[in-house]
């Protein structure tokens, strides 16, 4: 019974919404650009909207419900040049419209992704809205850093200028960065099997992974609490999603539509 229910819930979130029955409809014209389109415009009202919509909410209130700050937070050091990973997290967004193939199963693919990304993020912005936490950091961060017409300082300018220090845990920054990477080493992988090339791309996307797991807390981003919950809730929602990423593997060709092949 239980399982019946995460798999209903699962469909619930993850099988195409109607919402996409035009975008399907156009998903070749411009050389399969125009779905491409369609889909980084879902991304921006659905995901960067409602993050930064809640930032400033969160920023503009300037309450803290929980602080999960411990100790080891301001033991931590801060490592000027991890803003470079810490910011490359806005590769992989791009990354993922590069890769998508152009084929209906990619095509597929890639709308159950979108729609699990934007779960995630209204999922977190629950937690961001409702209880709020400050990450009140920023002042651990040296001058030295900061002041200058430096490329560090420039960085961190542009984050701290943008990027209110609330929306604190889970980290979006460890969600969203881990689903990316896994979706797109599925597609590199699928795409260039036997290529070294391909194998040390998806190195690269791991070792970036890592740093900047280290780098939302080196420039006093995050807290640990909030890279612990993101990456519980990031390995959760890969696992989550990897049931219809197999199904749509396993489709025939002739069931590659929006409903399966079902015909509902």
């Amino acid at each position: 019974m239980q399982s019946d229910r995460l798999a209903a819930f699962r469909s619930i979130i993850l099988q195409p919404w109607p919402i996409w029955g035009p975008t399907w409809s156009r998903r070749h014209k411009l050389n399969g650009n125009m779905f491409r389109l369609e889909i980084f415009i879902f991304g921006l009202l659905a995901v960067a909207i409602p993050y930064f919509s809640s930032n400033l909410f969160a920023g503009a209130n300037g309450v803290t419900f929980w602080d999960p700050e411990i100790a080891l937070d301001r033991q931590i050091p801060v490592i000027g040049w991890m803003i470079v990973p810490y910011m490359a997290l806005y590769l992989y967004y791009p990354a993922v419209l590069i890769f998508n193939q152009p084929d209906d199963r990619s095509r597929l693919e890639m709308i159950a992704g979108v729609q699990m990304l934007s779960a995630l993020t209204i999922f977190c912005l629950f937690f961001f809205v409702f209880f709020p936490a400050e990450i009140d950091m920023r002042s651990d961060i040296p001058q030295s850093i900061l002041e200058g017409n430096g490329w560090k300082s420039t960085l961190f300018a542009t984050i701290h200028a943008t990027d209110q220090p609330f929306n604190a845990w889970p980290s979006l920054h460890i969600v969203h960065s881990y689903f990316l990477g896994r979706v797109v080493t599925r597609w590199v992988l699928q795409a260039w099997p036997t290529s070294n090339i391909a194998k040390v791309f998806v190195g690269v996307i791991w070792i970036e992974y890592i740093l900047l797991c280290i780098s939302i807390l080196t420039t006093k981003q995050h807290y640990l609490f909030d890279l612990a919950t993101g990456l519980i809730l990031a390995i959760f929602a890969w696992r989550f999603i990897l049931p219809i990423m197999e199904q749509i593997a396993n489709l025939t060709d002739d069931q590659l539509d929006l409903n399966y092949g079902s015909g509902k």
